[in-house]
Order: structure tokens, then sequence, then C-alpha cells
């Protein structure tokens, strides 16, 4: 098989236009992704400029970034950060784990499903901070309190969104199995959870996402560290720009937690792009 100049040349010439509309495609949707933060942030810029709420409510851009590159160069913002991931990731390990397993035994057998799912669905409609005040009870004010605090906000939408996911694997997929002679665990493995995969990925970012707001709440009621705590902390002194700078670096980190989450699931699902391709 040959090519000649013409076709390579014209192979060269879409190669690059394909990239300029990439380019300005990625470079269109970050410009609308900066408009609202940019554009709330000017607005709190002229608002604490103006004097249209006292400082002592809406301390200025400035003087909250001042406080933030104190409190990073200081390393106590850094160290609060560390210990409410360090609790996130024990807790949602924990959940996620617990919820995959209950998810697979819900969506694999109609017989759990029907003894689990409706006590499960209870169990589900009551909000985790609902848990705390019987958690206190039980287990105190301690570490293992916020560790199933942060594992039930992961349990619940990975085990929903892994039964669904199982559930929604195509009859016809498990029948070629069964022709190929697979084994039950080959089954599962080669076919059932990759065909479940989009599903579980939703329910771990979903999972993260309840953990890590579980665990604030957690920690603005019964921690003496954490940014959870920092929050409680700068209201009680009226320190608003700590209260601030605790809630930017929430936001960023859960923000990065789904983002990489996110970029993990491109990676590990790229086999569908090169597919379509």
């Amino acid at each position: 098989m040959t090519f000649s100049a013409d076709t390579v040349s014209s192979a060269s010439v879409k190669s690059r236009s394909g990239k300029k509309f990439f380019t300005a495609r990625r470079a269109r949707r970050t410009a609308v992704a900066l408009f609202l933060p940019v554009s709330l942030t000017l607005l709190w810029w002229i608002a604490s400029d103006r004097g249209w709420l006292p400082e002592q409510i809406l301390p200025s851009p400035a003087y909250v970034y001042s406080t933030m590159i104190e409190m990073i160069g200081s390393g106590e913002i850094l160290y609060h950060a560390g210990v409410s991931l360090r609790r996130v990731v024990i807790g949602f390990i924990f959940g996620a784990l617990a919820g995959l397993a209950l998810g697979m035994g819900m969506g694999l057998s109609r017989r759990v499903d029907d003894y689990v799912r409706p006590l499960f669905l209870a169990f589900a409609q009551i909000p985790t901070l609902g848990w705390i005040p019987l958690l206190m009870l039980i287990f105190g004010i301690g570490e293992t309190l916020k560790i199933i605090v942060i594992a039930k906000g992961a349990l619940v939408p990975m085990a929903m969104n892994t039964a669904a996911g199982i559930r929604a694997v195509p009859a016809d997929f498990v029948e070629v199995g069964h022709a190929l002679r697979f084994s039950r665990w080959q089954t599962l493995r080669l076919i059932v959870l990759p065909g479940a995969a989009p599903a579980i990925f939703t329910g771990i970012r979903y999972g993260l996402t309840h953990s890590w707001t579980a665990l604030v709440g957690v920690e603005l009621l019964a921690s003496s560290e954490g940014l959870g705590y920092l929050l409680v902390w700068g209201r009680q002194m009226f320190w608003l720009d700590v209260v601030m700078v605790a809630m930017i670096t929430i936001g960023l980190i859960g923000f990065a937690m789904d983002k990489s989450l996110d970029a993990s699931e491109n990676y590990l699902q790229r086999w569908k792009k090169e597919g379509a391709d």
C-alpha cells in the first residue's frame, strides 16, 4: 500500500487543523469555567472596597490572600488539611469497599436484593450527619466516630451505583461467557465487572464527594483539628479571614480529588475511545 505526497500533505493539514480545533475548544471551555469564579471574586473585591459590608463580615480578597500565605508559611493550614485528608482516605476506603461488596451482592443475587434493598433504602434516606448524635453516644467523639461517618457517606452511593451497573450489563454478554465455558469467577472478572465499570466509577466519585462533605460536617461538630475545626475556631474568634481560607482550601481539595478521579476514569477506559476511533 502506497501513499502519495498529496495524501500525506492532506493528512498533515487535517492533523494540524484538528489540533488547532482541540486547542481552541479547550481554551473556550477554560474561559467559560473561569468566568463565574473571576466574576464572583471581582464582585467580592468591589463590595469590600466600597464598604457594602463591614470588614468583620466580609474581609477583602487581599486580606484573605495575605492570611492564606501566612497560614501556609506557618504550616497551620497544611497540618489541618493533612489531618482531614488522612481521615477521609481511611473512611472512604472502608466505605467504598463495603459499598462495593454490598452492591455486588444486590446486583448479582435477586434474593440478596429482595432481603437487603428495603432496609438499605431506609438506611440511605437518613442524612449522614443525622447519624452523628447516635454514633456519639456509642463511640464518643474520637477518631472512630469520624471514620464511621465518612464511611457511611461513601457506602450508599457506591452500593447503589455498583448494583445498578451490574444489573445493566446485557444478558447477551453473560450468555457469551457461558458459551465460552467461563467459570463464575471468570464471568464476573471478564464480563460483569468491566461492563459495570462506568457505574462503579460514578459511585466512587459520588462516594468521595459525600465522604468529603461528611468529614467537614463531623469536624464542625466533634473535632479539635482538621479543616472543619478550623472553620468553627475562626467563627468563634470572629476571624472571618481564617474561615474563608478554610472554605477555599476545602473547595480546592474537593475539586482536585474529583478531577483526579475523572482523569483516572478516562485513562482506565481509554479503550472505549480507541475503539470508537
